[in-house]
């Protein structure tokens, strides 16, 4: 919007006045008959929304006395060409106190966009909202439904947020994730010794239900292609093919935890055993993407590694779950990097087949299962996964089970000795490593689940993409340093990339002297 500004900037006594106004009314209101009557509850009420109109007034008369923004230097822009038409210029924009009005100067010239150093100074969004109304958007974004998002920023700061610009201010402010990242300090060598020796990638896959223009072709085909049974629901084991898998990642450090076979086993019971205290993830970092492939984020799991351990002193180990893609992407990442990468296979998913062998061999409910269990997981947990193996199918054939009553034992047998290569759990116990996927278990249903799968919600890539790097960066604690980043970002995207060697003219001050006036005053 355009618009000739007003004649004087407010004297600095002048400019607060209706600050001062408004807090002398609020002082009359609590002074009043009325409010004597008040209860605590209304008191609050009445302060929280009468002070946010006193803080958005002295937010306003501030930005009266930095206007209009008037440079004694020529103004260049990026491309070398200078700005020479002047021109006050009005803009609004929200706040987390309200609405404010901005006149500042503009610098154009003939087929030139204009430049209003004022707005590089204050480092504005190009958007209506400011940063600190964007950041309170994302936050929310990263917790909770877009409804809900736009319910929490109102109840904070009484501003009303359309769901499409709340969707759009999510991608905004996601914009940078992958610069914040790659442009993370590389550790010391004294930095990566106080951590943990033991070095952790951990990856997976989960599902997020798309729209259908951004599944995936071959996902897509098949939902257009499906011809459901029944109407109003699916039958059993019928797909809906909406979903793209995303792939979540983890990197942490930790220092060794040396245990026994049988800890292990007493860990899965449900009675209270003494156990030794376990050191905790250090600086876990957890990221999800539905956009990227999986190499590039197993690629970016061993950037980040890198980064931690930059000579490559600690011992790097991957926690899978047997995915065949998955493993042969990490030996393709671990050789690129050189790095001598030990991979485990998750001890939880190996449990998850020996229950199922167990109910082919006991009747359900039947305690004398969890013995069976337990017997053989120590086998397994000692190293002898294949002896395990060759007894299961071994007890099938004694008994006579028919080919369809043995198929969870033949699978389960079958995967101890497909994978026995990473399942030698007697050296890893021994050396400390962990040998669970617990991180990046809580990190599917913390950044995927909770989230993405909320009942009927079909996700657009880059609105997905945008919410899964907001998620990422709470669950990492690293929301603040990157809101400082993209900051940093955004004054150079908006205002200091549009002139000439990035360089904005610096505002003179006016020391308090009487100036013309830039700002309007919004009631």
């Amino acid at each position: 919007m355009t618009a000739n500004a007003a004649d004087l900037r407010p004297t600095p006594a002048d400019a607060y006045l209706s600050a001062q106004e408004q807090f002398d009314s609020i002082i009359t209101n609590l002074q009043s008959a009325q409010a004597q009557r008040m209860t605590h509850s209304q008191l609050e009420q009445l302060l929280e929304i009468e002070g946010r109109e006193l803080l958005r007034r002295m937010l306003q008369a501030h930005l009266d006395e930095r206007g209009p923004g008037r440079v004694c230097e020529p103004v260049i822009d990026a491309v070398g060409k200078t700005h020479t038409h002047q021109r006050l210029q009005r803009r609004s924009i929200q706040t987390i106190f309200g609405q404010v009005e901005i006149s500042r100067q503009g610098y154009a010239g003939r087929g030139l966009e204009s430049l209003h150093p004022l707005d590089a100074e204050l480092n504005l969004p190009p958007e209506n909202y400011s940063h600190s109304l964007q950041r309170q958007l994302a936050e929310a974004t990263a917790k909770e439904s877009y409804d809900e998002t736009i319910q929490t920023v109102s109840q904070r700061t009484g501003v009303s947020v359309p769901k499409r610009q709340a969707e759009e201010s999510a991608r905004r402010a996601a914009a940078d994730f992958t610069l914040f990242y790659q442009k993370q300090r590389v550790a010391t060598a004294r930095e990566a010794k106080k951590t943990g020796q033991i070095l952790v990638i951990t990856t997976d896959g989960k599902g997020i239900p798309m729209r259908q223009n951004d599944l995936r072709e071959a996902t897509r085909q098949a939902a257009q292609s499906r011809q459901p049974r029944l109407t109003t629901r699916r039958s059993k084991g019928e797909k809906t093919k909406t979903k793209r898998i995303g792939t979540v990642a983890s990197v942490s450090t930790i220092a060794p935890f040396v245990r026994t076979p049988e800890q292990i086993v007493r860990e899965f019971n449900p009675v209270e055993v003494p156990l030794p205290p376990r050191p905790r993830p250090e600086d876990k970092r957890v990221w999800a993407s539905i956009k990227e492939p999986p190499e590039r984020i197993i690629e970016q799991a061993f950037e980040e590694a890198l980064r931690r351990d930059p000579k490559r002193t600690k011992q790097w180990i991957a926690l899978v779950d047997g995915n065949s893609t998955q493993l042969g992407l990490l030996s393709v990442a671990a050789e690129d990097y050189a790095v001598d990468l030990v991979v485990i296979l998750d001890i939880i998913h190996v449990l998850e087949y020996l229950w199922d062998a167990a109910w082919a061999f006991h009747t359900e409910g039947d305690r004398r299962a969890e013995a069976w269990v337990q017997e053989r997981l120590i086998g397994i947990l000692r190293g002898h996964s294949s002896r395990v193996a060759a007894g299961l199918t071994r007890s099938a054939t004694l008994r006579g089970l028919s080919a369809k009553h043995r198929e969870p034992i033949d699978r389960c047998a079958h995967y101890l000795l497909k994978y026995r290569d990473f399942l030698r759990y007697d050296q890893y116990l021994a050396a400390g490593y962990p040998i669970a996927t617990g991180v990046i278990e809580g990190a599917c249903r913390y950044l995927v689940k909770d989230r993405m799968e909320i009942t009927g919600a079909r996700w657009s890539l880059a609105g997905a993409e945008a919410v899964l790097q907001l998620r990422s960066l709470r669950a990492s604690n690293d929301f603040d340093e990157y809101w400082e980043f993209h900051l940093q970002q955004e004054y150079r995207r908006n205002h200091a990339g549009r002139y000439a060697d990035g360089k904005v003219p610096l505002i003179p001050k006016s020391n308090g002297k009487t100036t013309p006036s830039t700002l309007k005053l919004v009631k």
